[in-house]
Parts: structure tokens; sequence; C-alpha cells
């Protein structure tokens, strides 16, 4: 059974009862007979080890127990006997107790029989105050012996402080004895107002008692007899424990004293008595620095001794620096103004290498009343015989001589393609010798008593359709190369004959002349050509050329017939035509722009002996002359124009229309690519990433991914939307935002670029996806 049939077959309804849960109930599974046998016998057992007390639980526990335990009696037994024989009594208590409040316990009664509460007293902790430091300087040399330098500004210091002080207690003390007669001392309202009320430390008895000391009340009864005569309440020898006592202590000579939180619960557990209820005291431990005298605090008020030693000393050394340097600087002195003056006339010239001779270009074109200019392209289906035929051509204008055929022809002859010479007149790289094929834009020129040309053979193959339209788009007419060969013919007719014939229209070529090839290999027969004639005429004609701009001629590239000579067979009298040089005489070329803007699409670049960046291209618009500033686009780099080549001669000017080679200065390569526009300083192209389009479409056409063609630039873009649905004739809107164009529409569409590219209105561009041409037009 095929594949097909076991899916026109499948039961989807069967799969989704599945999904869905039909078939199976919410009652319970039942077991299969070999479960059912095993829970017979462990039910059985169970009853057994339970014994008397089996009575108490119901077969479904039983089995429960079982399928939970998979059949284990041992533990369905126990679980039977925890769960339902003999409950725990702590639930049933607490259920008993229901509706009455919990009984509240201390932190202090949950920790009663912890076993660290009961330490001996020896193994308390005893809190032994540390160390009082003593005043002065923080380390040094020690008291005894001699002093050293520190220690004796130091003790000046101190010295001069408490005199200080002593002087203004004695000028206090007069001024309050004056002011009144009173034997105590007043306080008047601001000061009042400015000291703290003395902090009482209420009685408690705490659970240090045990661990303080007589040492601990003698400091404290010291420091508020140094505070003043107004605190009360000092200790007794005998008495001397921390609970028993008050300080009040005097605003005026120490700050208020360090407020501390209460105990936390947990704390009093771990530290208080087991059985000690009272709450403990709170007690204030102030830091040890904290009380020392104010000329211990004043010798640490100001720079120490070393900071003013070291000050010194970096002053001192600061000074030797100074005078050195200035010493060193008399000495240069004249050496670095000889150097500042010598960057100081450094500058930077702008002004081009080059310089323009302003010429009149315009005006030295008409007087030089030279041979008119015209480039051709060469066009068709694969193996049509393009280059074999331009090869012809050139050998019978004696542009290429008798010896140099014969040369190819024996390399021909070497890899089995002795037909190939002519070919490779034109084809030079050695990739497409050996492929037989032409990959890109071959050049060549050659010229009559009237016209120079330049031929642009182009590329047959699909795969260099990018190629073609380079060359293309720097055609004033076109040379349509036709295989008269039975069945080659046909197949070119449905291949890149109809499309280059649609891509050469795209870009602006309206002069057509078609070259029926290989017309020998049929004897020559008219019924063939008239055939061939009236199949193509149709096609160009759908295509959007004028057939009064469409001549047909009867050629052999092989053999040279009706090329330059008319063909000598006999069968081939029947033409009475021109020939092809004579229609490439009769054509004429394109309206040159020469009063516009210079535009310059770079066809080639590369490194030359007379300059480092090296260009070639054909000149669009404009004209240019040595010396001119130019501006490279997309780049934005400025160069200049060291010289001018124009077929391979050395010229001072061009014009548009002219193939040209260009040796730039004062640019980086890599600010030079193939496909940039050179253009004028003063009136650059735009480089955009968004632009309107008025397109033919040659398929269907929609929002989608495209590659834009324009000359040698290829890049990438997405055609964003279709504004509108053009009339063919009049242009007028015919639907406005279709969803997609059919083929042989006009319609007006808007692409957005990857990158910023150097486009402007009216220059024409070829939109491409998939490797197939979708549409093509004009910028508006």
């Amino acid at each position: 059974m095929s594949r097909h049939q076991a899916y026109r077959n499948y039961d989807y309804e069967n799969d989704l009862d599945e999904y869905e849960g039909a078939g199976y109930s919410d009652d319970e599974e039942e077991l299969s007979p070999e479960d059912r046998a095993q829970m017979d016998a462990g039910t059985a057992q169970v009853r057994a080890a339970l014994g008397a007390e089996s009575s108490k639980v119901t077969t479904q526990q039983i089995q429960e127990a079982l399928w939970h335990y998979y059949y284990d009696v041992d533990k369905s037994v126990a679980y039977l006997r925890t769960k339902f024989i003999t409950p725990s009594n702590k639930k049933k208590g607490s259920a008993s107790k229901g509706e009455m409040s919990p009984q509240h316990v201390s932190f202090a009664g949950f920790f009663s029989d912890m076993p660290w509460l009961n330490i001996p007293k020896a193994r308390e902790t005893v809190f032994i105050e540390p160390p009082r430091i003593q005043g002065g300087l923080l380390g040094g040399a020690s008291t005894t012996g001699k002093v050293s330098k520190l220690q004796a500004l130091a003790a000046a210091r101190k010295k001069k402080a408490d005199n200080q002080r002593s002087e203004e207690k004695q000028v206090h003390e007069a001024t309050q004895k004056l002011g009144s007669p009173s034997t105590g001392p007043r306080q008047t309202e601001s000061a009042k107002e400015n000291i703290r009320p003395p902090t009482v430390v209420p009685e408690r008895k705490t659970g240090f008692e045990s661990i303080a000391t007589p040492n601990t009340s003698r400091r404290i009864e010291s420091e508020s007899a140094e505070v003043g005569d107004q605190a009360e309440g000092r200790f007794d020898t005998a008495t001397d424990r921390p609970g028993n006592f008050h300080i009040p202590i005097s605003p005026s000579s120490v700050a208020a004293p360090f407020e501390t939180a209460a105990p936390s619960p947990f704390a009093k557990a771990l530290l208080s008595s087991v059985h000690s209820s009272t709450t403990s005291a709170q007690k204030h431990f102030p830091f040890p620095y904290t009380n020392l005298t104010t000329s211990v605090a004043d010798a640490f008020a100001a720079p120490s001794p070393d900071d003013v030693v070291l000050k010194a000393q970096s002053q001192a050394s600061s000074k030797k620096l100074a005078t050195n340097t200035t010493k060193k600087k008399a000495e240069s002195g004249a050496k670095g103004d000889e150097a500042t003056d010598g960057v100081k006339s450094l500058k930077i010239d702008d002004t081009p290498l080059p310089k323009s001779k302003n010429i009149d270009v315009l005006k030295e074109f008409d007087k030089a009343k030279s041979k008119k200019t015209a480039s051709f392209v060469v066009v068709g289906h694969v193996d049509a015989g393009k280059s074999t035929l331009m090869g012809r051509l050139l050998l019978d204008l004696d542009v290429v001589d008798q010896r140099t055929i014969q040369k190819y022809r024996k390399e021909a002859e070497s890899i089995g393609k002795s037909s190939f010479a002519l070919a490779w007149v034109l084809d030079q790289r050695s990739e497409e010798r050996s492929r037989g094929v032409t990959i890109d834009i071959a050049t060549n020129k050659f010229e009559t008593e009237t016209t120079s040309f330049t031929i642009l053979d182009a590329p047959g193959h699909r795969d260099f359709i990018p190629n073609m339209i380079a060359g293309a788009s720097q055609a004033d007419f076109a040379i349509l190369v036709v295989d008269a060969t039975t069945g080659a013919f046909e197949a070119g007719l449905k291949g890149q004959t109809r499309e280059h014939s649609l891509l050469i229209r795209s870009m602006g070529v309206s002069r057509v002349i078609v070259a029926v090839n290989k017309l020998d290999t049929v004897g020559w027969s008219q019924e063939r050509f008239d055939e061939i004639s009236q199949q193509v005429s149709g096609f160009l004609s759908a295509t959007g050329f004028q057939l009064k701009n469409v001549s047909f001629i009867p050629v052999s590239g092989l053999h040279g017939d009706n090329i330059v000579k008319r063909s000598t067979d006999a069968a081939a009298s029947w033409y009475n035509g021109k020939t092809l040089i004579e229609e490439l005489e009769s054509s004429e070329p394109m309206a040159r722009a020469l009063h516009k803007p210079l535009r310059l699409t770079i066809s080639e670049v590369y490194r030359s002996t007379q300059s480092p960046v090296t260009v070639s291209g054909r000149i669009d618009a404009g004209s240019l002359q040595a010396g001119d500033a130019l501006l490279v686009q997309p780049s934005g780099e400025k160069a200049y124009v060291k010289s001018l080549e124009l077929d391979q001669e050395p010229v001072e000017w061009a014009v548009a229309g002219q193939n040209v080679v260009i040796h730039l200065s004062n640019i980086d390569p890599i600010h030079v690519r193939v496909g940039d526009i050179i253009c004028d300083t003063k009136q650059p192209i735009a480089c955009i990433d968004t632009f309107t389009v008025k397109v033919l479409a040659f398929d269907i056409l929609m929002p989608m991914q495209v590659d834009v063609h324009r000359g040698r630039l290829h890049a990438a873009g997405q055609i964003l939307e279709i504004p509108a649905l053009l009339d063919k004739t009049k242009g007028t809107v015919l639907k406005k935002k279709p969803k997609i164009v059919k083929p042989a529409s006009i319609a007006r569409v808007v692409v957005k670029m990857a990158t910023k590219v150097p486009l402007e209105a009216g220059q024409r561009v070829v939109l491409r996806n998939g490797g197939e041409t979708v549409a093509a037009g004009l910028l508006e």
C-alpha cells in the first residue's frame, strides 16, 4: 500500500477519541486476573498478621494499602496500625482542646532545657576593660632615653595648647564672678537652650551583676568627677554594682551616651539566668577612645609632624628640580626655538597636485570635429556565436592580424576547440577559453571612415546576467545574435534571447540589429531566415521596440559572410541588403548629455604605472579634464584627475559618451570600487536608501526581496509597497495600492535598500529575484 493510500484510510476519529480520553471512565480501574489473585492473597496475609485487630479495618482499606505499597504485606500492616488501629494521641489531644486559645510560651521557657545555659560561674565570660592608650603620638621612640624631634615638637605643641586653655578658663571664671554675686555659677538663657538635659540611667538589675568588676565602677566614678562638681551619686566601694547607680552627665563636658537597643528575647534566653524573671537594664559601653582628654585630641587635630617634615622635604626637592629645569631650558633655548619655528612653518597643502588648465571642454569638442563615437553591446543566447562573430569582424577590419588568429587556432586545437580561435580575440581570460563561454564584458575598439566604435561583448549564460546588464547600460544600440540551426533558435527564443531583449529595452536601447548567424549550416535557406525574422519581430515588437529600428542580416561568423564583405556563396544571392558594418555605420548613437553635471560609472579599478588608482568607464553625462577635482560616491572621498586616456592615448579632456581611463591621485584605493559613481564636487549625486521607481513587470511583483542592478552596481533591496498600478499609454493611476502586479503591467513601487547607494531621478534600474529578471524601469 502506498503512503498516500495509508493516509487516506487513516482513522482520525479513533485517535481523537483516545486523545480526548474516550473509553476511560472516572471509576476505579479494574484489576487484571493476575493482580486480583495477588490482591486476594495479600489481603488474607494482612488479616492473618493483624490477628484480632483485623476487625478494625475494612477490606477496601487493606487493598488500598496493598496497592499503594505494591503488595508489600509488612509495610501495609505497619501503615494500617498507624493509621486506623492505633492512631497518634497528639492529634486527639489537640483536637480535644479545639476551641482553647494556645498557651503563650516565652523564649526563655522554650530554651529552658538547653544544656548550654547550665554554665558554671568559673566558665562565665568576664569583660575586662581594654587598656587605655597613653596621650601623645602613636608609636615613635620610647619615653626613656633621647627625645626625638617629633616627640619634642609634639610636647611643645601640647604645652602651648595647655597654657592657652588655662588662660581661657581663668578669663571665663572671672567673668562669671563679676556677673553674679551668688556662689553657684549661673547660665544664660542661650546657654541653657544649647545644653542637653542630663541623662539618667534607670536602676535595673541585669544579668551582668556577676560579671561587673570594681574597676568598672571606679573608672566611671573618676570620669564623672572629671566632668564637674555637678555630678551626683558617687559609688561606694562596697556596693559598686552596675545596677545600683545613675550618672548625671554634664552636657558641657562630654557628648551624649551611646543609645543601644533593648536585648532581644533570644539574647535574654541565652545570657540571663534560667529561673530569673527580671529584665536586664540597658547598658552603655562607650569606645575606649571617646573619652580622651582634649590635649590628646588636639594632638591629632592639626597635620602630624611626619606630614610637616615630608612637606618641607618635598618643597626643598621641588625647588632644586625647578632650578635644574631652568638651567636646562636656558641651555637648550636656541634649539627649542628652532624646532618650534619649524613646526609652525609646517602647513598642509590642500591644493591638488595636478593643476587644471580650465579648458572650455565643450568649445574644444566642437572645434575638434572628430569622428562620432558609438558603443554597441552584443547579446544573445549562449553558444549563438557572438564572440566568434565579433572576432571575424575585427579580423576583416584588420584590427587583428592573421598571424594572431593562427596563434589562437593552434592553442585552441591543442585543447580540442579549433573553432574557438576567432572567439579568443575577445575572450582573453583563461577560464573563458577553457569553458568556451564569455563570463565578463569583453571590450574592443575599431574605427570606420565616419565612426569610432566600442564593442561590448556580453555573456550569454544566465549565470552572468549582471555582467550583461552592465554592458547594456553603456551601449547606444545592440546586436542581437540568433542561432539559425535547427532547434537552437527555438531553444534560444525560450532562453536568453527573450530575456536579453527585455533587458536592453529596459536599459534604454532602442536600436537593434538582428544577426541571423550560422545560416550557412542550413544552406542559406531564405525560408528559415524569413521564419526567424517573423518570430523575432513579433516578440521585439511586444517588448517595446519599433520595427523601423530593427534590422535583420543573414551572416556567417565563422566564414565572414555579410559581415564586412558580401557573401560569395550562390545560395546566399537572394539577400541584397546591407552588411553588418554598413548597418552599424548607419546607426545613430544616443544624444549626449554634455551640459549636465559629470556622471561616470566605474567599470574597472586597477593599479597602473601612472597612478595607484586607475579607473575606467563610460561618461554618462558632463565632461572632465586633467586636474579637475572629483567626488567618488558613495564613499564621499575627494580625488583629482592626474591624467586621462582615450583609446590608449593621453588626452586633456573627455565628454559624455566616451569610454575613458582616468588616473586618480590623492585618494586611497579602498574608497574606490566597481559600480561607484564619479561626479562633480559642486553638484554631487545623492546617496539614498529608499526610492520610488516606475517599472514594467516581467513577472509577478509583490512586497519581496529583490536585487537592484544599475550598470555595474549590484545591491540588495526590498519592495516595501506598491502605491499604484498605472496605465501603459496614458500613465494614469488605474488602481491604488494593489497587492500584486501581474506580468506586462506597469506599476509604481517603493524600494528600500540595505545600504545607501548613489541614485538619482531618471536613471534606469533592473530588479531581479532568484536569478530571474522581474521588473525594470526609471527612477522618479
